[in-house]
This record gives structure tokens, C-alpha cells and sequence, in this order.
């Protein structure tokens, strides 16, 4: 066996094939672990950028046995990937999308690109892709390697590759920052390469370095270390702080605090994984110029901001002037923050400065924090503008002053009022942020209100509740009409509106408002407690004017609340951000399916109109063609920017899109704004809402279900819902119910008890919205169906209940069907389905129950 360090670049260069034995799991990360890759590469291109000399992050390892040579003509070396499929199948894909961003610019690079990592240029056939990934996985990555047009299909290795062109559309368009992303692809990247020999036991090597051992965190590693140099004082300074500091903020906190420490220092670019060799280094000069009683002074000092960071961490147990702020910003969840917020309490711990200065100066934190999110500003660079301040902060300044000072900068992006007005009329709240900070913004809007007898936000059980619902009745659409100006129908008028924050509130009663008329919500709203709701109610019908109105009494409290930035800086509103999401989203749709001006309008927060004209008047934006009219029809005014002369529906068709004899794209392969929030990663919603109560238990949850599918569905439709999952019980398998307002049941083929962490569903049903959500997103890495042709089986099957129409473009989706088509089969489709479903789980269970964590009695 032999153990070696490489670069990316050293581990692909010369004729190599690398074959991911078929016995191998599919591919399978998904957003998070592409998303923390990228992140590494992109502050790795920041620093080289900077100049800066960073020393390479470690991928992982890779362990590679030999394989058979090839026969005749140049030689291949193969080698059967062991372990780091996943790592190496991730980097070719990235590779892919980089060629294909560059292919826009300059083809001569892109080919360069295409030969040095994705191919073996002299071979053919099989030997002629640099990987071969397990044969589930071929076809989808053989289309990204040979730019095939089905190439970013619905599977995971199609969302990988469009995940990157997305996060490559998002840069700049800078051919230095791309070449720079290719330099740390390549160079900044490190993988341990452990090659086997012939007769090696390859899996008895990766057992032992997968399974063996307890790894010591960074700060376990600094503990060892800190106390080897201290052979007098260590056991009184581990009594005296260390060990209190381990009780009073866990490993975590701890971990936690000995980077802020650093970070404090002036050390802001360093991440939480390199502390214990940059905090080495520091201890180690400390002990150098002042022996073990100055190491004993900074673990003491380290005691001191422990305590601080405690009180971030734990504000529920403050009193006085700090604890209003800091309990905000716990609850809004401001951990990129901690940095900026730990270094005021410092300052004033040593008394540099006062509370009420440092009051102000977490308002302005918060502020910066809650008008970005509302204005829908990209969090990639908080981390980096809060970890600066604390050696960037003017010193000859008031400390509030400073911070207003420093987070009104260039580039920090803090909204104007103007800009915060805008957003709060027009963009799509209700998908901005997380959910957490969502609620946190409506109940500070209604506290604003100062009322006499105020809620108990503690206490009460309030959900987000739209106004105009989600689901847009005939009522409610009739009354749109008669405002129907430039957005074209009801339907588009409703889309712009309906996420926006003047048509969003705070309610503990959901179900009872579900989709009313106006008029039976009224009268719920009215004897709401809260003052928001009691405000819509006095007005006499709800549409475009009321939301809009509504709109400007919150900018106007809004603004109030969060002071602006100082209004001679520069930079602080952005619209490049809105333009470079629709391009993302154009970007991150799937081979074979479309979607209109009208989606991506409402994605980004604007006009469908503005969308036309940004994509009619800009050659970079990728997959133009795939924005259709709403009824599947190409836009008459589109045309090529790049010179092109094929018919775009001829694209169309050779991706996948079906189009019927009149030209109209087939509406069931069309995306929603939902669905492309979904595949940009966006935090959405969940379906059904937020939990109806923490202690409910199962029988009460199953009561809830049943209660509301009968007070929502009509009684044929309750009744054979039922029925259904009847037959689920009946075949062996279990109910469990959720905890929402919609109080959702899931039909699961094993209880959590019997099959902990392997268990799957096929469908959801909810009652109060009367939706059947089907769910391959879960399913895509749940076995047997992390296997796309179960999926796709599964999709034609519910395809043949009349009026469903599920694409397969959204076998990586959630997508929905009402109920009441379900009865018109009801004699045998659906539950010939279910059984269907169940017989396949229980077929795969019983083949590999001598690997997982319990048995089950055969048949």
C-alpha cells in the first residue's frame, strides 16, 4: 500500500481511467455537500486573489486498487475506486460545468479544459471518459461530459452538474476570478491517495480508516497541547478556568470560542477546522516571551470571553440594558454576528466603552442583518464583512458610531430606506431567509403597533398566514380581475402578490382561515388579539390596492425600527442580485423541462415585463429558450443574442419537452417559482404550516387528520382516502401523522422503531389543502427508489390516474395533485399503487436485512 498527498491535478494527469465498481452506491450529494465544497473554492479564489498563501483544504482521500489494463493501442492504467466516488464524481462534474460556463467565451479554453480533466483525448469507447461512475449513474454523467442536450437531468448527478453552472453564473463574469477557480480546482484541492497493490485487501483499508478510532476535535487537540506547556501551573489553571469553561459552554462552545478568540485578534480569514495550528503557533510565542505566567494570563483572559460568549449564548439569563438586544439577536439567529458582538462586550467588559453604546451598536447589527434579508441579499459574504470588524472598527470613534460607520461601507450592502420600501412592496418575503427570522420580522412589526394589552409571543401558537391564500379560489380571482393592469391575467396578478409581506401576517388560526373569501376571514381577524390582524379587518375587501397600502404602513415601520445606513455610502442596493438569481434559476433547470416570464418574475421579486426585457437584451443570460409564455409558447419577440439560427422548440424537443400539434409546451414539464426556489437551495416553507403544538401525540395527531379531511373534502373523497389507507395497514404497513396546522399523514412502510433511519413513504396526503404530495425528493436517497427507474415506475404509475400529469422532469421534486382525482380510479389505481410501492420496500428489505440493524420474519 502506498500513502501519498496529492493535488486533484496530480491524482488525473495521464492516460487514467478511474471505474466505480458496480457494487457501489449511486451517486449522492446533494446541495449541502456541494455547497460547502464550493464555499471552500470560492475563499480559496478569494485569497489568491488577495495574495494571500493558504495552504490547500483537505477533500478527503481517495483509495484506488489496480484494475485490468487495457488491451491494444495507447495504454490506460484503470483503477477501481474503493472509497471517494462521491469526491472524485463531484470534482469531474465541477469540471464540466466550469468548461461549459467558459464554452460562452472562449471555446479554445473550454476544450482545453475538456481534455486536460474529463477525457483520455486518444481513446475511444469506454476508455475515452477519464471516470466511469457505477451504471446507474453512466448515462446522466456520459450526457455532461459529451454536452449531450439531456445533459443536468432531474437526477442527482444532473443537479450536482447544475449546481455548479449556477454557482459559476453567480460570479462575476472576470476571465481572471474563472481561471482562479480552475487554479484551486486543480492545485488548491488535497486528497490523500492511497494505492493499493495487487493481493492488498483494499476494504480491510478502508474499514480501518473509516470505523476505527474516536477523532479528537480541534479543541481536544489545543487542551493536550496547552497543558504540555504548562508542566507547573496546569493543574490549577485547569481548575480554575479550563475545566469551568468546558461545563459552562460544552464542546461546542468551546470549539466556538477559541476562534472567536482568534478572530478578535486580527486572525478573521482562518475557518474553525484550522484552530488548533494557528492557536499553536500564538501559544507557543507566547510561552517563548513570557514563560508559563503569561500563558496562564491568556487562559485566564480565554475564561473572561467565555463568560461574554455565554451571555450571546444564553441571553434568556440576563437582566438590564444588554438583554432586550441580545435576546433579539439569539432569536433571529445571528451567529455570523458573534465576532463583532463578542469584541462590544469585550470593549465594555474592559470598560473602553459604555452599555448604551454598545445597545446602539447591536441595533445597527440588527438592522444590517434583518434589511439584507428582507431585501434579499446574498449571505455568502457575512461572515467575512462581521469576522473584519473587530480590527477594522475606527478606534478614535464612539463605538456605535464606528459600527453604523463600518457596516454603511462599499460592497457591505446595508439597504437604504429606499430600497427597503421597494423590497417590501415587491419581492417574495414569504421565501426570504429562514423561518425563524420570517416570524421574527411580523412579530417586531407588530409590536411596533404598542398595544395596551400585547401578546405573549411565548405563549401564543402563531403561524405565517397569507391573507389572499395560497390557493387561489374562483372568488378571489374574480375580485383580482377588476385590478388587472399591465400583469396580464388574475393568475399573474396573484402570483406577484401573494408572497409579499403586505399580504402575509401572524395568526394562531390557519385552518379556520384556510382559503375563505375575505369576508369569513374578516370576521376571524377581527377578533384576532393581535393589532395587524385586527387592522386588515376594517378594511372592506382584500386585493392588489389593500396589499400594496398595507405594504407602505409596514415600510413606514420598518424603517422606523431599523435605522438606515449613513446616507453618503456608497453601494447600498444591489440589483445586480436580483438579475444574477434569474440567471441561477435558469441555470439550475433540468434538461426536459420550461418555465415563464411569469415564475421567474415572482422568484425574484418584479415584473414579468422587466424579465423579458433583461433576457431579451442580454446575451450571457444561459437557457433563455427555456422561459416560454404562459401557455407553452415561445415569446414572439425571442431571438438568438449569440448568433445562433436553430429553432429554439427544436432544443426544446431534443431535451425533452413535448410540445402538442398547436405548439404548446407540455404544461406538466413546466417548473414553478416554487420549484426553482427549491433547486437553488432557497429555504422555503415546508408544505402545511408550522406545528400545531409541541406535546401533541400520535393518537391525537391521527385525530386531527381524520377531523380535518372531513370538515375540508368532500365525503366521497374523505371516504375513499381512507380506504386507502386501510389497504396500507392492511399490507403491513404503518400511519404517522404530522405536526401542523394541515396535519399531513404519511403512510410509512415500516414504523421508526423496527427500521430506524430506513424508513420511506411514498405519498402525503393533507387534509386541509386536499393535496397528495409525492415524494421523490426523499425517495431519491432512500433505497430501493434511490434507483431513478423505481422512481420513474412509480411517476408512470401515478400517471395513469386520469387528470395526473407528473413530468418526469420532477423525479428530484415534490410535486402535488389533488385529491379528488384520485376518485374516479377509485376501484384499483391508487391502491393498486400503494401495494405496488409497499411490495418493492419489503422485496428490498428482505434481500438486505442481514445488513441493516434489525430482522423482519419472512412471509
Amino acid at each position: 500500500m502506498q500513502v501519498q498527498e496529492s493535488s486533484v491535478m496530480s491524482l488525473l494527469e495521464g492516460q487514467k481511467q478511474f471505474q466505480v465498481p458496480l457494487y457501489q452506491r449511486t451517486y449522492r450529494w446533494d446541495q449541502k455537500d456541494l455547497r460547502l465544497l464550493w464555499d471552500d473554492v470560492i475563499e480559496h479564489a478569494e485569497a489568491l486573489a488577495n495574495g494571500e498563501e493558504r495552504s490547500a483544504h483537505f477533500l478527503g482521500s481517495v483509495v484506488l486498487a489496480p484494475g485490468e489494463v487495457s488491451a491494444g493501442g495507447k495504454k490506460v492504467n484503470r483503477w477501481l475506486v474503493v472509497d471517494g466516488q462521491q469526491r472524485l464524481t463531484t470534482l469531474m462534474l465541477a469540471f464540466c460545468a466550469l468548461r461549459d460556463h467558459i464554452m460562452q467565451f472562449d471555446e479554445r479554453e473550454a476544450d482545453r479544459i475538456h481534455r486536460r480533466y474529463l477525457v483520455n483525448e486518444f481513446q475511444t469507447g469506454k476508455d475515452h471518459y477519464r471516470l466511469l461512475p457505477t451504471q446507474a449513474d453512466r448515462e446522466a454523467f456520459r450526457a455532461c461530459i459529451d454536452r449531450s442536450p439531456t445533459a443536468g437531468g432531474p437526477d442527482k448527478i444532473g443537479s450536482a452538474y447544475r449546481f455548479f453552472k449556477a454557482a459559476l453564473v453567480g460570479l462575476d463574469a472576470d476571465a481572471e476570478q474563472i481561471d482562479r477557480v480552475e487554479s484551486v480546482l486543480c492545485d488548491k484541492l488535497s486528497i490523500v491517495e492511497i494505492t493499493a497493490e495487487k493481493g492488498d485487501n483494499v476494504y480491510r483499508i478502508f474499514e480501518s480508516l473509516n470505523n476505527t478510532g474516536v477523532r479528537l476535535t480541534q479543541t481536544d487537540l489545543l487542551r493536550n497541547y496547552v497543558f504540555m506547556l504548562l508542566p507547573k501551573h496546569g493543574e490549577d489553571v485547569y481548575e480554575q478556568h479550563w475545566l469551568p469553561l468546558q461545563k459552562l459552554l460544552g464542546p461546542d462552545g468551546l470549539e466556538l470560542l477559541v476562534w472567536l478568540d482568534l478572530v478578535i485578534r486580527g486572525a478573521d480569514k482562518i475557518k474553525q477546522t484550522e484552530i488548533y495550528r494557528y492557536q499553536q503557533a500564538r501559544l507557543d510565542e507566547v510561552v517563548r516571551m513570557g514563560g508559563e505566567e503569561s500563558l496562564c494570563a491568556e487562559i485566564a483572559d480565554l475564561y473572561r470571553r467565555g463568560r461574554l460568549l455565554d451571555q450571546i449564548l444564553r441571553p434568556e439569563q440576563l437582566s438590564g440594558p444588554l438583554a432586550e438586544p441580545l435576546t433579539r439577536l439569539h432569536a433571529w439567529g445571528g451567529q455570523t454576528s458573534y465576532a463583532l458582538v463578542l469584541h462590544l462586550l469585550d470593549l465594555l467588559d474592559r470598560k473602553l466603552t459604555t452599555s448604551d453604546q454598545v445597545v446602539t451598536a447591536l441595533g445597527y447589527v440588527e438592522s444590517f442583518l434583518v434589511r439584507r434579508m428582507i431585501c434579499d441579499k446574498s449571505t455568502n459574504n457575512l461572515n467575512r464583512i462581521f469576522n473584519a470588524a473587530p480590527k477594522e472598527l475606527e478606534t478614535d470613534r464612539l463605538v456605535a458610531e464606528a459600527v453604523h460607520r463600518y457596516l454603511s461601507g462599499e460592497r457591505r450592502y446595508w439597504p437604504s430606506d429606499e430600497a427597503l420600501r421597494d423590497a417590501i412592496q415587491h419581492r417574495p418575503f414569504y421565501w426570504s431567509g429562514r423561518p425563524a427570522q420570517r416570524f421574527f420580522i411580523l412579530r417586531r412589526l407588530e409590536e411596533s403597533f404598542d398595544a395596551k394589552e400585547p401578546v405573549d409571543f411565548t405563549k401564543a401558537k402563531l403561524t405565517i398566514e397569507h391573507v389572499m391564500p395560497q390557493t387561489a379560489t374562483k372568488p378571489w380571482l374574480d375580485q383580482l380581475a377588476e385590478e388587472v393592469s399591465d400583469e396580464g391575467s388574475a393568475e399573474e396578478l396573484h402570483q406577484l402578490l401573494l408572497h409579499t409581506l403586505g399580504n402575509l401576517t401572524l395568526s394562531a388560526e390557519n385552518a379556520k382561515l384556510s382559503n375563505h373569501p375575505f369576508k369569513r376571514k374578516q370576521q376571524i381577524l377581527d377578533n384576532s388579539a393581535l393589532q395587524m390582524n385586527r387592522k386588515i379587518a376594517e378594511t372592506p375587501r382584500w386585493g392588489k390596492e389593500q396589499i400594496l397600502t398595507r405594504a407602505n404602513d409596514l415600510a413606514a415601520r420598518a424603517v422606523h425600527l431599523w435605522p438606515a445606513p449613513l446616507a453618503n455610502s456608497r453601494a447600498l442596493v444591489d440589483d445586480r442580485r436580483e438579475w444574477a438569481l434569474l440567471r441561477a434559476a435558469l441555470t439550475v433547470l433540468p434538461a426536459g423541462s420550461w418555465t415563464t416570464y411569469g415564475e421567474l418574475a415572482e422568484l425574484i421579486g418584479t415584473h414579468p415585463r422587466a424579465v423579458g426585457s433583461y433576457i431579451a437584451a442580454r446575451p450571457d443570460v444561459p437557457n433563455a429558450y427555456r422561459a416560454l409564455s404562459a401557455n407553452g409558447t415561445l415569446a414572439p419577440n425571442f431571438h438568438w443574442l449569440d448568433g445562433r439560427t436553430d429553432d429554439p422548440i427544436d432544443v426544446l424537443k431534443a431535451e425533452g419537452v413535448h410540445f402538442d400539434s398547436k405548439g404548446h409546451a407540455d404544461q406538466s414539464q413546466r417548473l414553478y417559482a416554487a420549484d426553482l426556489a427549491e433547486l437553488l437551495g432557497m429555504d422555503l416553507p415546508q408544505t402545511g404550516v408550522p406545528p400545531l403544538s409541541k406535546g401533541a401525540s400520535e393518537e391525537e395527531r391521527a385525530l386531527r387528520f381524520q377531523a380535518l379531511l372531513h370538515e375540508n373534502q368532500d365525503p366521497s373523497i374523505a371516504e375513499y382516502v381512507e380506504s386507502l389507507l386501510k389497504i396500507w395497514t392492511d399490507l403491513g404497513g404503518t400511519l404517522s401523522y404530522g405536526k401542523s396546522t394541515d396535519t399531513s399523514c404519511f403512510p410509512l412502510v415500516w414504523d421508526e422503531a423496527s427500521a430506524p433511519g430506513h424508513n420511506l413513504w411514498p405519498v402525503v396526503f393533507y387534509p386541509l389543502s386536499g393535496k397528495v404530495e409525492v415524494v421523490f425528493q426523499h425517495l431519491g436517497n432512500r433505497p430501493p427508489f434511490d434507483d431513478l427507474n423505481l422512481r420513474r415506475e412509480l411517476l408512470t404509475r401515478l400517471n395513469t390516474i386520469d387528470g395526473v400529469q407528473l413530468a418526469e422532469v420532477k423525479l428530484g421534486l415534490r410535486p402535488s395533485f389533488s385529491m379528488d382525482l384520485l376518485v374516479a380510479h377509485r376501484a384499483h389505481t391508487m391502491g393498486g399503487i400503494l401495494e405496488w410501492f409497499y411490495r418493492r420496500a419489503q422485496d428490498w428489505l428482505h434481500k438486505e436485512s442481514g445488513l441493516l440493524p434489525f430482522s423482519i420474519e419472512k412471509d
